[in-house]
């Protein structure tokens, strides 16, 4: 048992558990109103419902599809981007106050104009989860490169590396925390930003199920919409953390 409690992810899975077990309780005194929140149990039991009636785990992938795709939009660009601006300083000087305005900005309230530009289609909502996702990716680029050790730096210098070899055995190693940090959430702010829209113009994936199940009064259904599209940001805030041991393993 005690090495249990060691695991920190049994130490949180103990937690959820816990909190679950309150909300149960705090709901069946009626503390809280079911129909404002449903007992985690009730939620449970909604997932099959929702899954024949509105096909769930196909909707899962359709949001998954395309925050991976506005994601790998914003890795393609953000990070080359975050580069330029951290070779050019003035540039970089210039530009970063602009990008964390942008960032700091509603853009999901840009959604009408890019309905006229894309049309209601999932190139309209990749377009738009890649916005808000690829500003963080190039300030922290920038950020991360900005900040790797100058002795690192001298000690690669007395090795007579190249520009290329410096970059990537010295510079992107000791950048890939700061960077991923900045993809970490920049996918966060992604998915949110598709979610919104899905539920706004009622088309796509997990949004457009919290939508449904809102406006049938289907609380339940609701909280366990809310819980897959909260599935989809596990599964890629696990993935980029693989990955980012990957590429720094130490």
């Amino acid at each position: 048992m005690t090495w249990l409690l060691k695991s920190p992810a049994m130490v949180g899975l103990f937690g959820v558990l816990a909190l679950a077990g309150m909300l149960e309780l705090a709901v069946f005194t009626e503390f809280f109103p079911s129909f404002v929140v449903p007992r985690p149990s009730d939620t449970i039991l909604a997932f099959q419902p929702v899954q024949n009636d509105m096909d769930l785990i196909g909707n899962f992938f359709v949001t998954l599809g395309m925050t991976a795709a506005a994601t790998g939009l914003a890795l393609a660009i953000g990070i080359p981007f975050g580069y330029f601006l951290y070779r050019n300083p003035t540039y970089g000087q210039a530009y970063e106050g602009w990008l964390a305005a942008a960032f700091a900005a509603p853009t999901v309230l840009l959604y009408p104009l890019f309905l006229v530009v894309f049309g209601r289609s999932h190139a309209m909502l990749i377009a738009m989860g890649f916005i808000p996702g690829s500003i963080p990716i190039i300030i922290q680029t920038r950020q991360g490169l900005l900040g790797v050790s100058r002795t690192l730096i001298n000690v690669g210098r007395s090795f007579n590396l190249s520009e290329q070899e410096m970059f990537w055995k010295i510079q992107l190693p000791a950048a890939v925390p700061t960077i991923f940090t900045g993809i970490r959430i920049g996918v966060m702010y992604t998915l949110v930003n598709i979610v919104a829209i899905e539920y706004l113009i009622d088309f796509g994936g997990l949004g457009r199920i919290v939508s449904e199940m809102y406006f049938r009064f289907d609380t339940p259904g609701t909280y366990a919409s809310i819980i897959t599209v909260v599935f989809v940001s596990v599964l890629f805030y696990w993935g980029f953390g693989r990955i980012e041991k990957w590429l720094r393993p130490v």
